[in-house]
């Protein structure tokens, strides 16, 4: 597939997202907007459309970051425990740090995310048996234990609805002042672009990369930062997008390769088109009602993550 129908594809619905909702706002209002009509597009409609673009672009880039350090297809911020550390370090926020701001929100759950996330990586050093589908269960077991704590506590200091809004993604409550912290993802997104040939040798393992001259474990170290950061970032302002990372890495790995620096462009630009038909679709399906991200996320990518994982068991057999 070539980038520029992606983007094409990608600015189609955008536009078809700004003008998708229960109140009436045309293309053709644009020249005589009311000015509620005006208020729903400043304070709602763009927002929220610039919010889902940056939120499927980072996660999309975080799973492909995850399945290039881990060398496995099936790892991404979701399979490993990376969002349930996040989760983590939020409730752990609004119990110690009530008054806190966001951005102090994002980094205790960007000191979480990483956390977990270096475990997960130094659990893998040690697993002998290193399968394709092995791993993300290890790291799906570690994420429901860390779910499991995070509730434990949420029950324990009534927190409960508090952290249920973060377990399930939700665009619906976007609006001009309550998406910025999203911003912080641009430039790490850059930075992942800068270090993408960096990537793509460690991921070729430590002993050749080193040969290589390169520093792995600083590579790795950025890698895992980069993922914690944005994760955090994306956690904290929608909430947990399931699959992202998962499931659009792989499908743009069918066409483009391994090679990070040429498949990263993709990755973000379909992670964002994705979730832009996922958001459109659960605003129309029940109309004026609208499903989260988090499920038509969760129930799409699914179906798609079965057939990848079906794919690649029919490739060996």
């Amino acid at each position: 597939m070539k980038l520029y129908y992606l983007i094409i594809l990608f600015i189609l619905l955008s536009i078809t997202s700004v003008f998708v909702g229960v109140i009436n706002v045309s293309p053709l209002d644009l020249f005589s907007l009311t000015e509620a009509q005006e208020r729903v597009l400043i304070e709602s409609r763009v927002p929220r459309v610039i919010s889902i673009i940056i939120a499927g672009a980072a996660m999309s880039v975080c799973g492909l970051i995850m399945q290039q350090l881990t060398r496995n297809k099936f790892v991404s911020p979701t399979t490993a425990g990376t969002m349930d550390w996040a989760r983590l370090g939020i409730l752990i926020s609004l119990i110690f740090f009530t008054n806190a701001s966001p951005i102090v929100k994002m980094l205790v759950a960007s000191t979480f995310a990483l956390a977990g996330t270096f475990l997960f990586m130094k659990i893998l050093d040690r697993i002998k048996h290193k399968g394709t589908i092995f791993i993300p269960l290890v790291g799906m077991m570690l994420g429901n234990v860390v779910g499991s704590i995070t509730t434990f506590f949420a029950l324990k200091y009534d927190l409960v609805q508090n952290m249920s809004s973060w377990l399930q993604g939700d665009f619906s409550l976007i609006l001009r002042g309550r998406y910025e912290l999203l911003y912080i993802s641009i430039p790490l997104l850059l930075l992942a672009i800068v270090y993408a040939n960096r990537f793509t040798v460690a991921g070729l393992g430590e002993d050749f990369s080193k040969n290589l001259g390169l520093k792995y474990k600083s590579v790795v170290q950025v890698g895992l930062v980069i993922v914690a950061l944005m994760t955090s970032v994306v956690i904290l302002t929608v909430g947990m997008i399931p699959f992202l990372g998962l499931i659009v890495p792989n499908i743009v790995s069918l066409y483009k390769g391994d090679n990070l620096k040429n498949s990263l462009a993709h990755t973000a630009f379909l992670g964002a088109v994705f979730v832009l038909f996922c958001d459109i679709l659960g605003r129309i399906i029940i109309y004026p009602y609208e499903l989260s991200i988090g499920v038509m996320v969760g129930v799409i990518g699914s179906a798609i993550f079965l057939y990848l994982l079906l794919r690649r068991k029919s490739s060996y057999a």
